[in-house]
């Protein structure tokens, strides 16, 4: 291929198109914390994703302004920075005393600590095209990480059959996003972009496969099945044995109904911890 310079407007296309896919991608948690913000709960949310991809953002962010000629990198992870820390800012509201103490030390790891490290062992060890490089690979290990651990996902729609918790529009998205930045990495010559994107790529189409296998499935319910309540009703004389009498009791109305709120809410508790 003939090496394309950054300012070629094939390069600037895909970089558009990355930079306006990936902001679906960082705007789509706004329903979940619009649902925070509305029950004024965190519910059973986590704030690792939130973190994480603050962390992923300030990374690119850094890559960008060594490596120099990719303002694109730079805008997209501008606004992804600023939308994670809104809603790390938001988790922080409305999560309990020890929700926001975990969330807290995860910030002091990831945010202050290993990015201040890499900054500063990057700053005093490297110098010039090497620590573009040095931050390339750290990028690039990272971006894979991160890529891989929908597998999890992956794993949950195979045992449920259920695509619940892989919906397809986000899915689509983040495949073609992948799409998109490699074709820029590509065009750049630029394998610390490129490469992390082929596992996204690859991982975008294995999820589209198992959601057009599933997504006419009958769910499998067995394990919920097990987990809620089972009401009896016992129609039956009094048994005798040793010629006593003992009486079965009953469950009244009354238990009934609590007993089925309860199986509700432990389903429901089970559903939002997933999200």
């Amino acid at each position: 291929m003939t090496n394309i310079s950054h300012d070629h407007p094939l390069t600037y296309t895909f970089g558009i198109l990355g930079n306006i896919f990936s902001f679906m991608v960082f705007i789509a948690p706004v329903p979940t914390f619009y649902r925070i913000i509305k029950k004024k709960t965190s519910e059973g949310f986590h704030s690792l994703p939130y973190v994480v991809g603050l962390f992923s953002a300030m990374l690119w962010i850094y890559y960008a302004m060594v490596k120099t000629n990719v303002i694109l990198l730079i805008t997209i992870n501008s606004f992804g920075i600023f939308a994670e820390i809104i809603y790390v800012a938001i988790y922080f509201t409305y999560a309990t005393k020890k929700q926001r103490i975990k969330s807290l030390g995860l910030v002091l790891l990831l945010n202050v600590g290993a990015f201040g490290l890499i900054i500063f062992l990057t700053q005093i060890l490297c110098e010039g095209p090497k620590r573009a490089a040095v931050i390339g690979w750290i990028c690039m290990a990272f971006s894979i990480s991160v890529f891989v651990a929908p597998l999890s996902v992956m794993g949950r729609v195979i045992r449920t059959k259920s695509v619940e918790f892989m919906p397809f529009n986000l899915t689509l998205t983040l495949a073609v996003s992948a799409v998109m930045w490699f074709m820029y990495g590509l065009l750049l010559r630029d394998i610390y972009v490129a490469v992390p994107n082929i596992a996204g790529m690859l991982l975008g189409v294995l999820q589209m496969i198992l959601y057009g296998i599933y997504r006419n499935s009958k769910p499998n319910d067995v394990a919920a099945e097990t987990k809620l309540p089972t009401i009896v009703k016992v129609d039956q004389e009094p048994i005798k044995v040793n010629s006593e009498a003992y009486t079965v009791n009953v469950p009244s109305k009354d238990c009934k109904i609590g007993e089925a709120k309860a199986g509700k809410n432990l389903e429901d508790a089970q559903i939002n911890s997933q999200v």
